[in-house]
């Protein structure tokens, strides 16, 4: 009976649905090519596809061809003879079933293996590039004298293809061993044995020879890769591997050739036995060799003596690692702090005590949502980030973040309004880092709709950000209505919006139907086909995140977690640090980015995302990026012209990077110190700021980061490092600088948290064009006599958390629920000791609520201070009298006299008198609270301004009347004071 035909019926649905889904793969890839088209860096995406498709060509042949080749040589010279044995006849009647199907599975299952081979070694693409475009170091490894592009570059490809190698001649033997079983080329004999054809006989030897050959070549490149091994006292090889393990490799490596040789002579001569008998002696020897005898040595010979003998390893592992790192020029300072705060002891640090942030990024996000969000649709990070701008003449620490889109809050709107009106954020705010606004409020230099302030004119529209919905629709034709909300307004029509139209180029075209079809497939959404707000103008914007932007465009980069905002040349731009990196440096220990990466910040904030879980050894912050925010293009300059990693990739990509010389002078002043690479390098130095081996090898000195004592203890998180402008003290200057202090490693299951070392990176690139300050980068390491016990963030913390005045008044601040929320805990190095400087915050209870700054703490040796202002708390620890003005010190009372007098009238109060009663003062705190939340629910901000107002004035009495009018005159030496100043006091 013949077997029934498909219907033309069958043929034709097969038909459309292979066409569908070859046109759903041809969608995909079409729009990859128009968006980087569009962003200028097609050859970006060209070059990494032609090298995948040539590496999976020869991925596919040199799998598949070997595998068919066994297969039709097994079959072709198949024997032909009469079974003899019941066995044979049952493998006979085996091999009839399958005869039908042999043809087909001789040519799909080295297809499907090449299918796999392809994959696997077209995923090596950029190895492949590296090799053949690498760049010297110029530096020898202290083993073998190789430079080190030889384990950065060469090595990675060897081991790739020997490995690609091994697995195609294992297949290719199993593949031989099987078809000439089945094909009878191998069959069982009377006796004990196995009869082969003289091809079997040939074919295995070869196949068995190659395998062992490849085995020989790995094992021998095996002793290169024992420079990057963690098994040891340090990574690399130590005196077991350089003296035992790596001879005993070189010669097992040989033997392994003589045992291939001994096998290919099978094809000649029937040695199998002997063959056999040398693969056995072979494993034998390699057991001994390169298991057994190392492990006897290490424990009979090295650990007895192991400081002397491995002392020449750990100077290799020490020095290899500092240079990978970027840390071998470290300016390691002796610094013996006092802790006797006297009279006028910050004269000489003014500037830094001036510049002392006090706004915590971490904190006020919610804040500047409830002050400058403007409409639902507008948000603000989780976590703000710190930058410097040139305010009056002077550079200015500043706290900012982008006004962005929401695209949450038009989670049940239409599909309109999600991609077509709803489509950018808009305008910048800024606070000063340094001062208080009214009621501890920011104090804002740029603020509002439309941007008002100190950054001047710019773009203000944000298209690309941190926060942009997955895609927007933009642009139309001139004449058109603009339909993209540009930002709220009360027109004089009536109108609360001001609509606007996109005028760039920001992504690809959708004018046509064609590309329209192709977007919708690739978003599985039909409206970008049949919405009629598309127009011949049209522009889709899509990839916007910036991080995710650049690491679109620079495959080869690791991205840093915290790309960060600023006006640059009147335009919002995303400055986002970019690295090199590579897991083969000799010597060098690993460090897995996430781990290093991971701090309080990173696990509390959606904002700072920490590195990927990738082991390196060696990294630098090679490139520096811009994105556009108002049209996303990328902008890509060689930071670090030096690397000879990204020296490779300009060969690779030559049109790609831009020098350094073609930042300009804006661009460069916001250029600052990636914090990434800080946390890398801060996690290596409580190890490797020991540079001698034998201090080295004792660990006595070795250190950890401290946990943040503003989070919850249980969680163990890491203190972030923080940016702040100070002046270490070999610098001539302040400048800005990133930060994070060191406390001694565990020890018997507990940790001191004393002080041991105060690491500061120089963040200030200078801002002259094309230039970066020499200074830049500059690391020094304040290094704390082994005998003190000054105390580290947590002991400074529980100082604070324990004084009981401080402890009086923040209960009180607490009442009504109120919460008390502590800032950063910022350490500085002035007057010759180290000062800790700690925001203390009160958010009210409440949805709309948000923290406000009330009170600083200050911590200088032995002495607290705790007051409104840090100018009056570094007054309590320096004697009465620090001998500088910080930059809050007029921020006490920033209300006029006015102001003043009129909140008094509708409170009838003004100072509270000192009989005032404690809880009188806490009810009408309370109710001011539940009346702020109530007018900013129904948008009656004069109203919410005024309950602000009693709230303020209202915590103020009941401090007063706790503590008394005695209290409330300046402290005495050593105290902290427990009262605002009057309304207008500095």
């Amino acid at each position: 009976m013949k077997p029934k035909k498909p219907s033309p019926l069958m043929l034709t649905l097969i038909a459309v649905a292979v066409l569908l889904v070859l046109f759903v793969i041809f969608a995909q890839v079409y729009t990859e090519v128009l968006w980087f088209d569009q962003l200028g860096v097609l050859s970006v995406y060209a070059t990494e596809w032609i090298t995948k498709v040539v590496l999976f060509v020869i991925g596919f042949l040199v799998m598949a061809v070997p595998v068919w080749y066994c297969l039709r040589i097994a079959h072709r010279n198949r024997p032909v003879y009469a079974p003899v044995t019941p066995r044979q006849e049952n493998l006979d009647r085996y091999r009839e079933a399958v005869e039908p199907l042999r043809r087909m599975m001789t040519i799909a299952l080295p297809a499907v293996l090449g299918l796999l081979g392809g994959v696997a070694l077209s995923a090596a693409w950029t190895q492949a590039l590296m090799v053949l475009n690498a760049t010297p170091f110029g530096t020898p490894d202290p083993q073998f004298g190789h430079d080190v592009s030889f384990y950065v570059f060469v090595l990675p490809v060897i081991r790739v293809a020997l490995d690609f190698l091994g697995m195609v001649t294992l297949l290719a033997f199993i593949a031989s061993v099987v078809s000439h079983y089945l094909f009878g080329g191998i069959r069982p004999g009377e006796e004990r044995g196995l009869h082969l054809t003289r091809t079997a006989r040939v074919q295995l030897a070869i196949t068995a020879a190659l395998l062992l050959l490849v085995q020989a070549g790995r094992l021998f490149v095996l002793r290169y890769e024992n420079l990057t091994n963690t098994s040891g006292i340090v990574t690399g090889a130590t005196y077991t591997g350089d003296n035992i393990t790596l001879p005993a490799m070189l010669i097992v490596s040989l033997a392994t050739v003589a045992v291939a040789v001994l096998f290919a002579a099978n094809a000649f001569a029937n040695v199998w036995k002997l063959s056999v008998v040398a693969v056995i002696m072979l494993v034998v020897l390699g057991g001994i060799s390169i298991i057994g005898l190392p492990a006897g040595v290490q424990q009979f010979q090295v650990q007895p003596s192991e400081q002397s003998l491995e002392n020449e390893y750990i100077q290799r592992n020490i020095d290899a690692t500092r240079s990978a790192y970027g840390i071998d020029d470290v300016e390691v300072i002796p610094y013996s702090p006092t802790v006797e705060g006297e009279s006028g002891a910050l004269r000489a640090d003014a500037e830094t005590a001036a510049s002392v942030r006090l706004l915590d990024p971490n904190l006020v996000s919610d804040t500047f949502r409830q002050l400058q969000q403007q409409r639902p649709f507008y948000g603000f990070p989780e976590q703000l980030d710190v930058d410097r701008y040139e305010i009056d003449g002077q550079m200015q620490d500043t706290v900012i973040a982008l006004r962005e889109l929401n695209p949450g809050s038009q989670a049940d709107s239409s599909w309109l309004n999600q991609a077509v009106v709803y489509t950018h954020g808009f305008g910048v705010v800024a606070a000063y880092g340094n001062q208080q606004g009214n009621d501890g409020q920011p104090a804002f230099l740029e603020a509002n709709i439309p941007p008002t302030g100190e950054l001047g004119e710019y773009e203000p529209r944000i298209y690309f950000g941190e926060r942009s919905s997955r895609y927007s629709i933009v642009g139309a034709p001139e004449d058109s209505d603009p339909r993209e909300i540009d930002y709220p307004a009360d027109g004089e029509d009536g109108s609360a919006q001001v609509y606007n139209t996109f005028s760039g180029e920001g992504g690809p075209a959708v004018g046509s139907f064609f590309h329209r079809l192709l977007y919708a497939i690739k978003f599985q959404d039909e409206q970008i086909v049949l919405s009629d707000a598309l127009n011949p103008e049209s522009q889709i914007l899509y990839e916007r995140n910036p991080r995710e932007r650049v690491q679109r465009v620079a495959p080869f980069l690791e991205v840093d977690g915290d790309p960060y905002p600023a006006v640059i040349d009147g335009k919002i731009k995303w400055i986002v640090d970019a690295y090199t990196t590579s897991p083969e440096y000799p010597y060098s220990t690993p460090q897995v980015l996430q781990e290093a990466t991971q701090d309080s910040n990173t696990e509390r904030s959606g904002a700072t995302q920490a590195l990927p879980p990738q082991q390196v050894n060696y990294i630098r912050n090679s490139v520096k990026v811009t994105v556009d925010a108002f049209d996303g293009s990328v902008d890509l300059y060689a930071w670090d012209e030096k690397d000879p990693v990204l020296q490779t990739w300009m060969k690779i990509f030559p049109d790609l990077v831009q020098p350094v010389e073609n930042m300009s002078a804006d661009l460069m002043s916001h250029v600052r110190y990636p914090e990434d690479l800080f946390k890398v390098q801060r996690s290596l130095l409580t190890q490797y700021h020991v540079e001698d081996s034998n201090s080295f090898y004792t660990g006595q000195d070795f250190w950890t980061q401290p946990l943040d004592p503003t989070v919850n203890a249980e969680r163990n998180l890491v203190q972030p490092p923080y940016y702040l402008t100070l002046r270490m003290p070999t610098q001539e200057a302040p400048s800005f600088s990133l930060t994070s202090s060191f406390i001694p490693r565990q020890s018997n299951g507990q940790t001191r948290n004393n002080l041991t070392g105060f690491l500061a990176a120089s963040a200030d690139a200078g801002s002259e064009e094309g230039a970066p300050s020499e200074e830049y980068g500059k690391l020094r390491l304040l290094q704390l006599p082994r005998n003190t016990t000054f105390p580290g963030p947590g002991q400074a913390q529980n100082n604070f958390n324990t004084e009981p005045e401080i402890q009086t008044s923040l209960n009180l601040l607490r009442q009504g629920e109120s919460e008390v929320q502590n800032g950063n805990l910022l350490t500085l190095p002035v007057a010759g000791g180290l000062l800790y400087v700690q925001p203390v915050y009160v958010r009210s209870a409440g949805e709309t609520s948000y923290p406000v700054l009330q009170r600083v703490l200050v911590a200088f040796g032995e002495e607290i201070g705790f007051a409104p202002t840090l100018d009056e708390a570094l007054d309590q620890v320096f004697g009465g009298d620090s001998g500088v003005q910080a930059g809050d010190a007029d921020k006490a009372g920033q209300a006029t006299e006015d102001e003043a007098g009129t909140g008094a009238g509708e409170e009838g109060a003004g100072a509270s008198a000192p009989d005032e009663s404690v809880q009188e003062a806490l009810d009408e705190a309370k109710q001011a609270m539940e009346d702020a939340d109530r007018a900013l629910q129904d948008g009656d901000f004069a109203a919410y301004g005024e309950a602000q107002e009693r709230l303020r004035q209202a915590l103020e009495r009941a401090l007063e009347a706790e503590q008394g009018p005695a209290d409330a005159e300046a402290p005495a030496e050593g105290e902290a004071p427990t009262e605002a100043p009057a309304e207008g006091e500095g």
